[in-house]
């Protein structure tokens, strides 16, 4: 083995640089085509199962190695469809919820929601109604108005 590395991690043999670590010697890449190769292999291969950004790095660390690869596997991630949509939630979690106060009497907390889009109905032709429901007691009351209606009318 040629070492044609000053640190000493890197070693050519055979014609190819292989990266050398006290546990291990895995070839060295420099071409980013192989190594978008080697990303959708351990990732996205058939036999790969979509395995997690941690699975992936210690995959890729017994096989391959090129220079910023931890770099080059998380940037991989952020950019994969699949994994984007299986892992929605990515910031902190966000506490207790609070629980909704309950009403001590009729009327004091109301549900408010707009029906829209029907066809003209009454003399004045409705064509969408406000709908107010009491939480304490589920009493609805519905109030025939105008889909354009703006909250000064």
């Amino acid at each position: 083995m040629e070492e044609i590395y000053d640190e000493g991690r890197l070693h050519l043999l055979d014609g190819r640089i292989y990266h050398r670590t006290k546990q291990t010697c895995v070839m060295t890449v420099f071409y980013r085509s192989l190594i978008k190769v080697v990303l959708i292999e351990c990732h996205d291969g058939p036999f790969s199962g979509n395995l997690s950004e941690d699975r992936i790095q210690e995959k890729i660390k017994t096989l391959i190695w090129w220079p910023m690869r931890q770099t080059y596997v998380a940037e991989y991630f952020k950019t994969c469809d699949r994994c984007q949509k299986a892992n929605t939630f990515t910031g902190e979690r966000l506490g207790n919820m609070i629980k909704i106060q309950e009403p001590s009497r009729p009327w004091e907390i109301v549900h408010m929601d707009w029906v829209t889009g029907l066809p003209p109905a009454g003399d004045r032709s409705y064509n969408a109604y406000l709908v107010i429901v009491d939480r304490l007691s589920k009493n609805p009351r519905f109030l025939p108005c105008y889909k354009d209606y703006t909250a000064m009318e």
